[in-house]
């Protein structure tokens, strides 16, 4: 589209008195107003809040920069769409070369990373340049680094087009602001703010640990890591005060002129008590850390980093979220003292089991607070929500209280608002107070009663409690400066921050007092490991009316093997003391959940993001059970194999409990996680209560729904015909070898074994073929020429094969296998024993399978991937077996052309896990629910179609054999052909057999 025609006379307007706005005197704030408003005007943004919205939800945010010395302290413009942050803009006057100056470039990119944006512009109409600010900003950059878009007024009108269509409100709104930013991928050099600055603090911890633990020879490990926390915690605090013109600038920076630079700190901590009453700066509570040695040169090293220009950080702009996401990095490591009493950081058991920490994206907060909290004031005053408790039992480093936090108080502006404002802040207490621009803000007494009323926590980690504190701390002070908190302190002789001791707290959520209760003196290390929590005690009035509105979180994901290694008293805890615990290997969420069940008043609500593997694993029967008896559930959003938390191959979903029976629950199956993100797209529909059991959870909805229940009701399932649906060899330990050539008499194979490097002669009839779970196909198997030995031993330094039927005799339930030059002897029975040239332990019971006619399935395919062992020749690895029962009439081929087929591989999806790729697993626990057609044999009719089926998948097997022998590409596409016309045969046979009406054959086939 063309330029409009205000945009073409403002170019006109500009070249005309160029001259003129190229001299010094010609003021920035003035090309603000002239030409850069009205420029982003035409590109639909209400710059100057036309419409009037609230200060909180306006287009464009404008604030003039302040200087401190020759260092302009804010972006100009914030571009926002709902309130949330799009891009900066950096307005500079047409006198300054953008182009070459290295100072306005070095200052847009430095707020712009600081915020975690990924574009923002630099412009004084003049010039225009568009700067990548995923590329950490460098004091010497030249203004080249980053700028991906570089035009001059003379440009806007041929090149509006490529401007509108990234920039414009439109396009942000239509997602093409972030398809640009997706498309022009991020370049070498890329350090995300979160990622920088989580270095830069584990490089204090580092620095601090060694310092400390060097000149406070007497220290504990506990005192060392308390006090390297609160001293990086104070920095932090400070320094963001500074940005935020809270503090005085440079205020951290002055202490470093001194000779001792720990007292001058101190001094400003005393300081900063007296004004802020947070509890961080407490001396009397915090006895250890004033009385400590700490060298000035590390506390140089620290400090003289965090300013401008040597610093990228901007303090003022920096998200609280990020912060959030860099701290629950942090806190998965500790200091721990060798014995030489020198620090040493390593990464704490738990969080080395797991592979890492990770952080909850920003929008799965928000959609889980606004699900929790969201609901439960609507349509209340502030007076009703006073008495809402929110409570978040695994807190961290705070990211879900952070939310539930900005929730109420956005909501609370919006209701004062709303209710006459100038009235309220007329009040001798006043809730809001007139900005500058003549919009309202809360005031700090407002959001501290809202904070101290509503907002809990507990977590085990005494550093993640610090960390919360701190978070909910600075949110506090947004939107403050020095004149408003001075105002609050002389107007109503209240310091500035409230003490949350009292809300948010340090201990085991799952572990009460009961835990020591046998133990007249308990071991310390052991105690503070533990560290019972006494909700009865810690929060008497909150449990003595019954308990929390809601509970909110991300609980941990720890596997109960993982725990045993560092706790495996607890472990034998949580079975007795919890249902959902009582069952197999669970995962400590499930006990969360329960916890929280526990924790809920009559009316409150849940909301978790945890893994949606209970829904079908074993060791998830007690809480699907105990969720299914009281009819708890609300809402499921389902995210099938979509990764949320990036870098993980965690599969989640969003639980949604009320304590309150609930008649029905919503189920939202978001497996395209952008679509849900940007535009709530999804299958929704809604289940009744009722029908969920302890069974395996398996919800459908949408067009597919109907069909999948009416399915689902067939009385015959696949495990009900199956005689066995065993699993594979599963074991690094089993020595594989390929073939390498096989004797001319037939009796005999070599064989190279793959980890010894060597070849051995082997008996034919004690070897079999050995297939992986990527090599069963529908109705094919892609044999390699891997071999599995079953099985023999070593004796006089030479292999003698043993037959087994005299295995069998000396040895029961037992095989052997060749392994390092040892033949180990497995006995499901007898367990690790040593004979005579033998030397075992424990291996698979499903031996005798791998010589028997079966249907294998690979344990994990993107579908149905059914083949047929018609001579029982295959052992196999990564699948499963499964063979009839004797008195099934059922011809196996019969099963195998259903089991392949459109209809039940739509029904397996339905049940089974979702993975990344677009794959499912295909264990016992999803295939044997899969409803299989009765056969009359009495009804000729049946009969017919029971053996048309047969005939089609041996026609099947056949045609794959000589597609397989096929040297040539015109046999190749022949046989394929073939392939395909038989499998849509099938399918039309398989259609008849379930009775499916055309519609549903749509909903099968994708075309629904």
């Amino acid at each position: 589209m063309p330029a409009p025609p205000e945009v073409i006379a403002l170019i006109d307007r500009f070249r005309r008195n160029l001259d003129v706005y190229k001299q010094s005197d010609y003021k920035e704030a003035r090309v603000r107003v002239e030409f850069i408003d009205p420029f982003f005007e035409a590109l639909g943004w209400d710059v100057r809040n036309v419409q009037g919205y609230a200060e909180q939800y306006k287009d464009v945010v404008y604030e003039a920069a302040i200087k401190i010395g020759d260092e302009a302290k804010a972006p100009d413009y914030s571009f926002r769409i709902g309130g949330v942050r799009k891009f900066f803009l950096e307005a500079k006057k047409p006198s300054v070369s953008l182009k070459h100056d290295i100072s306005p470039a070095y200052q847009v990119r430095r707020y712009a990373w600081s915020a975690k944006l990924p574009l923002s512009i630099l412009t004084d109409f003049e010039e225009l340049a568009v700067y990548d600010t995923r590329i950490k900003p460098k004091p010497g950059d030249k203004p080249s680094v980053a700028r991906v878009m570089y035009l001059t007024f003379e440009d806007y009108a041929a090149r509006w087009d490529e401007i509108a269509a990234v920039f414009s409100k439109e396009a942000v709104l239509r997602g093409s602001f972030d398809r640009y930013v997706q498309s022009n991928k991020a370049k070498r050099g890329t350090g995300q703010v979160d990622a920088e600055f989580l270095k830069e603090i584990e490089r204090w911890r580092e620095l601090l640990a060694r310092n400390i633990a060097l000149r406070n020879p007497a220290i504990s490990v506990y005192e060392l890591n308390f006090a390297v926390q609160r001293t990086i915690d104070r920095i932090i605090f400070l320094r963001m005060a500074e940005d935020r013109h809270i503090e005085p600038y440079g205020s951290l920076r002055e202490t470093l002129d001194g000779p001792d630079i720990y007292e001058d700190l101190k001094a400003l901590y005393r300081r900063a008590d007296e004004k802020y009453n947070a509890g961080l700066f407490d001396f009397q509570a915090d006895t250890l850390t004033p009385g400590l040695r700490i060298d000035d040169k590390t506390l140089k090293e620290i400090i003289s980093h965090l300013y401008y220009p040597q610093s990228p950080y901007e303090f003022s702009v920096l998200p609280a979220d990020v912060l959030g996401q860099v701290y629950e990095q942090f806190l998965g490591k500790v200091i721990r003292l060798t014995a030489g009493h020198r620090a040493k950081v390593e990464e704490k058991p738990e969080v080395r089991k797991a592979g890492g920490v990770f952080y909850t994206p920003t929008y799965i907060v928000e959609y889980i607070v606004g699900e929790t909290v969201g609901k439960l004031i609507a349509d209340k005053s502030p007076r009703q929500i006073s008495k809402l408790r929110v409570l978040d039992p695994a807190c961290g480093s705070g990211s879900f209280l952070l939310g539930a936090y900005q929730h109420l108080l956005d909501y609370h502006l919006r209701w004062y608002e709303a209710h006459e404002p100038e009235k309220l802040a007329r009040r001798k207490d006043p809730p809001l107070a007139q900005t500058e621009e003549g919009g309202w803000r809360l005031t700090t007494v407002e959001k501290k009663r809202i904070l101290l009323n509503n907002i809990h926590g507990v977590d085990i980690d005494r550093q993640a409690v610090e960390v919360t504190k701190l978070s909910l701390l600075l949110k506090v002070l947004e939107g403050e400066n020095e004149e408003t908190l001075g105002q609050q302190m002389s107007l109503w002789q209240e310091r500035a921050l409230p003490n949350l001791d009292a809300n948010i707290k340090c201990g085991n959520s799952l572990i009460g007092p009961d835990y020591f209760a046998a133990q007249l003196l308990p071991d310390e290390a052991e105690m503070r490991r533990v560290n019972p929590f006494d909700w009865e005690r810690e929060f008497a009035g909150i449990m003595a009316a019954g308990g929390f509105d809601a509970v909110i979180g991300n609980p941990p994901y720890i596997r109960i093997q993982t725990l045993k290694q560092w706790a495996p008293t607890e472990v034998e805890y949580y079975k007795t003391r919890y249902r959902a615990a009582s069952k197999g290997n669970y995962d400590i969420y499930v006990v969360f959940v329960e916890r929280a069940l526990e924790l809920l008043n009559p009316r409150g609500i849940m909301g978790y993001i945890l893994p949606h593997k209970f829904f079908q694993a074993k060791y998830g029967q007690p809480l699907r059970k105990l969720i299914a008896g009281g009819q708890h559930l609300t809402e499921i959003v389902h995210f099938g194999d979509q990764q949320v938390f990036a870098g993980a191959t965690t599969y989640v979903c969003l639980l949604f409990l009320s304590k309150k029976p609930s008649p029905a629950f919503r189920f939202v199956k978001a497996h395209d996680l952008t679509a849900w993100r940007t535009h709530g797209e999804a299958i929704e529909g809604e289940i009744a209560t009722a029908k969920v059991t302890g069974s395996e959870w398996n919800f459908v909805v949408g067009p597919g729904a109907p069909l999948f229940e009416r399915l689902s009701q067939m009385p015959v399932k696949l495990g009900d015909v199956a005689e066995r649906m065993a699993q594979g060899i599963r074991t690094s330990a089993n020595e594989v070898y390929v073939l390498t050539s096989v004797s001319d008499n037939g009796e005999l194979v070599q064989a190279h074994a793959k980890r010894l490097n060597r070849v051995v002669s082997l008996e034919k009839d004690l070897v079999s073929p050995f297939l992986k779970g990527r090599e069963i196909k529908p109705y094919q198997i892609l044999s390699s020429n891997d071999i599995v030995i079953i099985p023999y031993r070593v004796e006089s330094g030479r292999t003698l094969l043993i037959p087994k039927r005299e295995l069998k005799d000396r040895f029961p339930n037992t095989y052997a296998y060749l392994h390092e030059n040892k033949t180990y002897l497995e006995s499901r029975e007898r367990g690790r024993m040593k004979g005579p040239g033998w030397y075992g332990y424990v291996y698979p019971k499903n031996i005798d399978l791998m010589k028997s006619p079966k249907i294998l399935v690979p344990d994990i395919a993107n579908r149905a991937s059914f083949a047929f062992d018609e001579e029982g020749q295959y052992a196999f690895v990564s699948g499963y077996g499964i063979t009839l029962k004797e008195d099934i009439q059922k011809s196996p081929k019969y099963v195998l052309g259903l089991l392949n087929s459109k209809v039940l591989d739509f029904y397996l999806k339905q049940v089974s896990t979702t993975m990344r790729g677009g794959f499912f697993r295909y264990f016992t626990q999803f295939i044997e629910q899969l409803p299989i057609p009765t056969i009359d044999f009495d009804d000729p009719a049946d009969v017919a179609r029971h053996d048309r089926m047969v005939a089609l998948v041996q026609q099947m097997l056949d045609l794959h054999k000589k597609l397989a022998a096929a040297s040539i590409p015109a046999d190749k596409t022949l046989y394929q052909r073939q392939i395909d016309a038989t499998d849509r045969q099938i399918d039309r046979l398989v259609y008849e057999l379930y009775d499916l009406s055309p519609e549903e054959i749509a909903i099968v086939e994708g075309r629904a």
